[in-house]
């Protein structure tokens, strides 16, 4: 043993230590179980910050006269932009009967699939911005995994 420290010291690698190939690759897999138990865990916090959305988003609320106010400031601030389109929602697809089929197939029955605060947008743009002329479109904005993630709903006054 010291002529094995004798040997490591002339080559001035005295303080350097080496493992084997199988300590390399067993060190090598726990440093890769930490790196994936680590995006486990940020996956699962993305998920329920994912569940904690679409449950607030599967309730209505009152939509109130100061509601609509902010909303249409929000419009006239896009116009004044020279925007004529506005992205006024964006939820996951799982506020959709359907998980989005029928918006990415661009289905004429769409509005059908939309449940919760997205169905009640519709709603209100049905019976009070449709009439003014205004449009509202809705398309998958986000593809996780090459999948349908998130829709926008667009009011357009082209």
């Amino acid at each position: 043993m010291a002529t094995q420290d004798a040997s490591l010291a002339a080559r001035g690698l005295d303080d350097e230590v080496f493992m084997s190939a199988s300590d390399l690759k067993a060190y090598m897999a726990k440093v890769e179980l930490a790196r994936m138990s680590k995006e486990m865990a940020v996956h699962d916090q993305a998920e329920k910050a994912k569940q904690d959305l679409v449950k607030k988003l599967s309730e209505r609320i009152e939509f109130t006269p100061e509601r609509m106010r902010a909303f249409l400031g929000r419009v006239r601030l896009a116009a004044e932009r020279g925007d004529s389109e506005l992205m006024i929602g964006r939820f996951p697809v799982d506020l959709c009967s359907d998980r989005g089929r029928a918006i990415n197939n661009n289905e004429a029955g769409w509005p059908d699939t939309l449940t919760g605060l997205p169905r009640q947008a519709y709603e209100i743009w049905k019976e009070k911005l449709q009439p003014l002329g205004y449009q509202l479109k809705a398309m998958i904005v986000d593809w996780p995994g090459g999948l349908p993630g998130e829709v926008g709903l667009f009011l357009s006054w082209k």
